[in-house]
Formats: C-alpha cells, structure tokens, sequence
C-alpha cells in the first residue's frame, strides 16, 4: 500500500427525516440566538418555513443568493446581516446559497449552519468559489466549513426530477475526481465508491418516480459521501473545467457538471486504468466512460453546453482559460486536445476515449 495523509473535516451532520425540526436545538446548542436566514429568490418559499420552525426567532431573511457566488451579492448580504445584528448565518437551498453563507461566515466569522436540499456537495467542503469581473475564483481554508449541516430528505422531496439527475451526477464527478487525486486515500476512496454507487442506483429510480422515499433517502446519503470527497482531497480536470467554463460563460453549475464528466473521464482514462476499473465496477460493471454515457440517458439530462447558451466561438477562450495555471492532472493538459473535448461537450456528443 502506498504512503498516504488522510485529513478528516471536523463537520457535524444530522442526517434522516424531518430534522429540519432540530434545527432550534441545535441553535441553542451552539448557543446562538439571532440566525440569518439565506435562500435563492426561488427558495423564499423554503426559508419561511425555516422562520416558522424558528417560530420567528431571526434576525433577517435574505433571499437573494445567486449562481456562482458573485462578491456583489456578498457585500449586500454583508452589510444585512452586520444591521440585522445576526450571531450566525443558516442557509436552506443548494449550492448558490451555500456558497453565499460560506462567504458571509468565513469573512465575519459567524457560525454557519446550513440545510442542502440539492445533491451538489458544497456543504461537506472547506472550498469556496466565487465570482468578480466575469471570472471564478477558488480558495480553500478550513474555516470555510460549515460547522453544522442537516440533512432532511423530506427536504428534497419537491426537487424536480430534472434537477435532481443533473445535482447528483455533479455529486458522482466530485467522487471520481477523488479517486485521481494527488492526495486520494483509501478511505476517501472507499467513500467514493461507495458515493457513485448509492447514486448511479438512486438518481434513476427518482426520474422514473421522484416520490420514492428509499431512492430519495439513498441518493442524498451518496451525495453526502461525495460531497465529503471533494472536501477531503484535490480536484483536477473535470472540476478545472466546470469552474472555467460556469465562471466565464454563465453556465448553470450542475448542468455544467453533467455534460463535462464523462468526456473530462475519458480523456483521463488512458493515465489511470485501475481506476477506470473501480469506476467500471461502480457504474454497474463494463466499462466506466460507457457506464456514465449510459447513465446520463436513462437520466434524460441534455449533453450539449451550447443548449444552455455557449457559443461555438466560446469553445477556445474556454480552452484558454482551462489550460492557464497549471493544477495538478493525472494525464498532462494539452490545449488543442481540451479545446476538442470541450467542443465535444459544446456539441453534445457523447464521450468517446479516443483523445
């Protein structure tokens, strides 16, 4: 067995139904009193039955977290939450508002708590991206973390199906991606087999049926684990790619995420067989790049970026900026064959290993 680190993220989770009802206990826990409460302008609906849970007790609601974490919105919510005199930051919704409470807490130091009612992961990672002047930026600090994270599959009831394919297969990409990482270890690793599997087994049975409580309850038990890979250990192509491509185009992240993954996976696949034959295995058995192209259709998720706005002649800024920096991948980036792969995933071709 190979020398390995292995740093395990100091969160605490509370996981099942209805535990959204924990959350008063688990403010006087922590001995907070004034929580801000965090949503997207979609989710208002979401955060007043967190007010109602709190039975009033915040110090200010503020809906208005946006796609990608753009700094403007940060500063807005900042200087809320400053006159609101709140002691803490609770986020309900998905990435969008996570990442807006991630940023408030990191850079006041306010406890965060927060409740995903997406797949995506970004709960489980001291990671924080964010956008200014038309380009994402990513850091990483442990006090980015959040402290406290509830999981409540009723929760996650009312997600579209839709959403819910392209949520979790952004969950699948941060598990593969760590099984390549320059960090991986075996546990991390066992977790994301274990992630890829409770998802590729779940997420179809939510499309054929998006009221199916064990599907539900599995899939967000895998996006957990997944979500705990991307927080534990490095990320590479596939994730290099998203953030160049969600950042500088606009993408919505988990669409962006869908289409990327198995043609990032299978440019790689030629550098990491023992890998691909895991993923293989995870993915239902044969071969890994067939097994995701596989999924995405029973999923019925589109392939193409351009279907959510990319242009053709994006395709080489794109490649531009995802070969700029260099960042640790574990098959050199070369930019005439990103430029192709990015293509392909602008056209919606479906992934072929032939780069």
């Amino acid at each position: 067995m190979d020398t390995f680190e292995y740093n395990a993220n100091p969160a605490r989770v509370i996981f099942g139904n209805g535990t959204l009802q924990r959350l008063p206990d688990e403010l006087a826990r922590l001995k907070l009193s004034a929580p801000l409460l965090l949503s997207t302008p979609q989710q208002v609906d979401q955060a007043n039955a967190l007010k109602d849970v709190l039975a009033g007790k915040i110090a200010g609601l503020f809906t208005e977290a946006t796609m990608h974490t753009p700094t403007s919105v940060t500063e807005k919510a900042l200087a809320y939450a400053k006159e609101a005199g709140a002691d803490c930051v609770v986020s309900i919704g998905g990435g969008s508002t996570i990442g807006l409470g991630k940023a408030i807490s990191v850079r006041t130091g306010l406890p965060h708590v927060c409740i995903p009612t997406t797949y995506a992961g970004s709960e489980m990672t001291p990671i924080l991206g964010e956008t200014a002047d038309g380009r994402k930026t990513t850091r990483t600090d442990p006090k980015i973390l959040p402290g406290t994270v509830i999981y409540d599959v009723d929760l996650t009831m009312s997600l579209p199906a839709g959403l819910s394919a392209t949520s979790g297969v952004n969950a699948i990409a941060h598990a593969v991606e760590a099984l390549y990482a320059k960090n991986t270890n075996p546990i991390i690793s066992l977790l994301a087999l274990e992630g890829i599997s409770a998802l590729t087994s779940s997420l179809p049975a939510i499309v054929e049926d998006p009221l199916s409580v064990p599907a539900r309850q599995k899939a967000l038990y895998g996006a957990w684990l997944c979500g705990t890979c991307l927080g534990s250990v490095g990320m590479a192509l596939h994730h290099k790619l998203c953030h160049a491509l969600g950042g500088s185009f606009n993408l919505p992240h988990a669409e962006t995420h869908t289409i990327v993954l198995p043609h990032a996976l299978a440019y790689n696949a030629p550098a990491i067989p023992d890998v691909m034959e895991r993923l293989g295995a995870a993915f239902g058995g044969g071969d890994a790049v067939k097994g995701v192209n596989v999924l995405l259709a029973k999923l019925k998720v589109k392939r193409g970026l351009r279907e959510y706005g990319m242009k053709e002649e994006d395709i080489d800024r794109a490649a531009e900026i995802a070969v700029s920096n260099p960042y640790y991948n574990p098959r050199p980036v070369e930019k005439e064959k990103i430029r192709e792969l990015i293509r392909r995933a602008w056209a919606g071709e479906e992934a072929r290993a032939d780069l």
